[in-house]
């Protein structure tokens, strides 16, 4: 496995699995914690984050080069990265919406991006498994921090849970500055 798709798996584990440690709890968080939070404004959040995301991606996929692709994936990895933090100083579910479009904004340009980068430097005849080692890596390093994430959730408070996730999601996005420009050459 070469040295991009390395950095690009190690750096999933960091942002994904800083995610995980928000992903079994963020609805209780929202609907218990928030002004105005509730199950449906649970799902308005989560639909705006989706709708968000969905539209834009292609949009962003469309409208710039591949040679775009690295300054895209840094810069919504970067966009990610503040999420937590923004969920941290919110009181209102009004600022999750808010925090929840800039999360599709930041998503939509790293996503595509990520999927672009790992899938042009994947080594032919091993395709698959070099998927399935990205696959098992970032799940089985996303279930640890879910379970982590819960309990601190539980014992400390979500304030922490928000300042490790975005701590992590910034491991993740340092990872990607390893990343060389001649990588962009193959896509």
């Amino acid at each position: 496995m070469n040295k991009t798709l390395k950095l690009l798996i190690i750096s999933d584990i960091f942002v994904f699995g800083g995610f995980g440690l928000v992903s079994p709890i963020l609805a209780i968080f929202f609907s218990d914690h928030l002004i105005g939070g509730s199950i449906f404004a649970v799902g308005i959040a989560s639909a705006i984050y989706l709708v968000t995301h969905s539209i834009l991606q292609i949009l962003f996929a469309y409208k710039f080069n591949p040679k775009d692709r690295l300054w895209m994936l840094i810069a919504g990895t970067f966009v990610l990265a503040l999420i937590p933090f923004g969920y941290f100083i919110s009181t209102h579910i009004y600022h999750i919406y808010l925090i929840q479009l800039v999360y599709g904004i930041g998503a939509a340009f790293a996503y595509p991006s990520w999927s672009s980068l790992f899938t042009s430097n994947l080594e032919k005849g091993k395709r698959g498994f070099q998927w399935s080692i990205y696959s098992s890596s970032v799940g089985l390093g996303t279930a640890l921090t879910a379970a982590v994430g819960a309990w601190l959730a539980e014992y400390t408070g979500f304030e922490i849970v928000f300042i490790l996730t975005g701590i992590l999601a910034f491991v993740g996005l340092a990872i990607l500055f390893g990343l060389e420009k001649k990588i962009l050459k193959r896509i």
